[in-house]
């Protein structure tokens, strides 16, 4: 599973260099994730541009991801591709987290 973090201030940027989040790579994403998250972070923005597929263990590991995050930390979503938006909406998952259009939007935005 291969990240790549972008800063550690707010918000801090975690780009997915993977197309897939699926049964294969959850529990390794949600490790990744987790150790990659800074503490200093108020806000992380996981960069999902290049995950052309997810699976619902991907969606797990996302959720799990968030969750282990600090309390007062915020885990949101950019660039997701069309069918892995339509995956969150389908699930109802676009009600869990703020989804950007992309990661400069993301950046630009404090709120949803």
């Amino acid at each position: 599973m291969h990240l790549t973090i972008l800063g550690t201030g707010d918000p801090q940027i975690i780009r997915v260099e993977e197309g897939r989040i699926d049964s294969a790579v959850a529990i390794q994403f949600k490790d990744a994730v987790r150790s990659a998250v800074s503490a200093d972070a108020a806000r992380v923005v996981l960069d999902l541009g290049q995950v052309e597929f997810i699976d619902s263990s991907g969606l797990g590991a996302i959720v799990a991801a968030m969750k282990g995050m600090a309390q007062g930390q915020r885990l949101d979503l950019a660039a997701l591709r069309p069918m892995v938006d339509k995956v969150f909406r389908m699930t109802r998952m676009d009600t869990i987290f703020v989804i950007h259009d992309s990661v400069e939007a993301a950046c630009g935005s404090g709120g949803s």
